[in-house]
């Protein structure tokens, strides 16, 4: 329920004067059941990012996006360019999903796996909380004069802060250079790899920018996702969500009176305390709807149901709920658009999957040598000439590669002597000649199948266009 004095939040954001400046946001320390488990997700999380560029599978690095050099891995699966379709597909399954959980669950990605949420709320806000204190501590320090105490306080914090940056920028140029050559560059010494450690203090600067000063608004204004849950939510999304029939009733909010009849009186369980607004990492007040800037972080439920425990009222005035479950008590049910989503991601990932099956741990490349048709040999003998390239996917050299032609029925002739071995994550190219009978063919345009052995071994097969005479029967 809207009333008079607080319709403006609508045009305003939370985080923002009248006259246009920053309203920085002093958020109430959180505690709670539901913070509790944040904590223990976040733990988990931030432990698999930083441990995710250092575990290896069959020598692999388990995660690896090496955009420069056109090299990825994923759960410890080599990629490379060719597989770029894979990608696509990915990120499809991945744009499917976000748009699904949104349309169920509201932003609860931003509030408990996102890793800006997780940085700022259980990393740098926990750390200002035991330098500067709780949000009461905060505002007197931040209205304080530049004695030393404010002096020594900012400083340690924004040291603290850098080296903390400095280390997440380590990890992320881990993911994108591989943590081998990461350590290799450290022992080396900086100096010896300059263009990496300007990229670094990039990286460190953004970093420090971001969880010093820019915060929540991240959220609110760099972030897409949460103008894109705007058209994704509907009534049935389950969101973090103030039950205002409740909270409000016939009178609507009052303050709280020891030994009051509240039922008696028609006055709504929310007793404005307002410390679910006090508690809020954006600086919004839950009580007005669902906004763009709330981010699911659940600390306002945890807040409420503390403030209702101790004046005797029952919890889950703020809690997780739909629109239709407030206003109607209806269950979550699983909509048609809900089910569409799933059937196109069940798709979406039948196909990844086939895919990933069908992939090959060598990928062949066969091509005509440009400008060349045919030669016309002794004995009838049509041949071309083709260049090959052979990408090993693998860490280990494949070696004794020979070609053999499947059909039509002829030779194949390699221009490098001897045994033929494609290094591991590397590539072989050479030239080849395939020599058919001219009684084999069927015109100027034939398809060869070539097939690809590593000793006794298929690990390929592809097909070529094949130039021969033209037919004029």
């Amino acid at each position: 329920m809207d009333t008079p004095e607080n319709e403006h939040f609508r045009d305003t954001l939370g985080t923002m004067t009248e006259e246009g400046k920053r309203a920085w946001v002093y958020p109430k320390k959180p505690s709670g059941k539901l913070y509790q488990y944040r904590k223990y997700v976040s733990y988990i999380l931030l432990a698999f990012l930083f441990a995710a560029p250092f575990v290896k599978i069959n020598g692999n690095q388990f995660l690896l996006f090496n955009v420069l050099e056109r090299r990825f891995n994923l759960l410890g699966f080599p990629f490379w360019p060719q597989d770029f379709y894979l990608f696509v597909i990915m990120m499809l399954i991945g744009v499917v999903f976000i748009i699904f959980f949104t349309a169920a669950f509201g932003r609860i990605f931003c509030g408990w796996i996102c890793p800006q949420t997780i940085f700022m709320e259980m990393v740098f806000r926990r750390i200002e909380y035991w330098i500067d204190g709780d949000r009461g501590a905060q505002i007197r320090l931040a209205k304080q004069k530049w004695d030393a105490e404010k002096i020594r306080k900012r400083v340690l914090k924004w040291i603290i802060f850098f080296v903390i940056s400095f280390l997440i920028a380590n990890i992320f140029l881990a993911y994108f250079i591989g943590s081998d050559r990461l350590i290799q560059y450290v022992f080396e010494g900086p100096l010896d790899h300059v263009s990496t450690l300007i990229s670094l203090f990039i990286f460190t600067g953004v970093f420090y920018f971001i969880f010093a000063w820019f915060r929540e608004q991240v959220c609110i204004i760099a972030c897409p996702y949460g103008r894109l849950q705007g058209v994704l939510l509907d009534n049935k999304s389950i969101v973090v969500a103030y039950d205002h029939k409740r909270g409000e009733k016939e009178v609507g909010r009052a303050k709280f009176k020891k030994n009051e009849d509240r039922e008696a009186s028609g006055k709504g369980d929310c007793i404005d305390c307002f410390q679910c607004v006090n508690v809020c990492p954006t600086g919004i007040d839950i009580r007005n709807g669902t906004q763009l800037e709330c981010v699911n972080c659940t600390a306002c439920i945890d807040e409420c149901d503390t403030i209702m425990e101790a004046v005797n009222l029952p919890k889950g005035l703020i809690r997780y709920a739909s629109e239709e479950n407030i206003e109607k008590k209806e269950p979550f049910k699983f909509t048609p658009r809900l089910k569409g989503y799933t059937a196109v991601l069940v798709i979406l990932i039948g196909v990844l999957s086939g895919l990933l099956f069908l992939r090959s741990d060598v990928e062949a490349s066969i091509l005509r040598l440009p400008g060349q048709l045919y030669e016309h040999k002794d004995g009838n003998i049509i041949s071309n000439v083709f260049t090959y390239k052979l990408l090993n996917k693998t860490t280990k050299n494949i070696e004794d590669i020979h070609f053999k032609l499947k059909s039509p029925k002829g030779k194949i002739h390699t221009v490098k002597q001897g045994e033929l071995t494609v290094p591991a994550q590397d590539l072989a190219e050479g030239t080849l000649f395939i020599e058919i009978n001219n009684a084999a063919l069927s015109g100027d345009k034939n398809r060869a199948v070539i097939e690809v052995y590593s000793g006794e071994d298929l690990i390929e097969t592809t097909s070529v266009t094949f130039l021969g005479p033209r037919s004029y029967k």
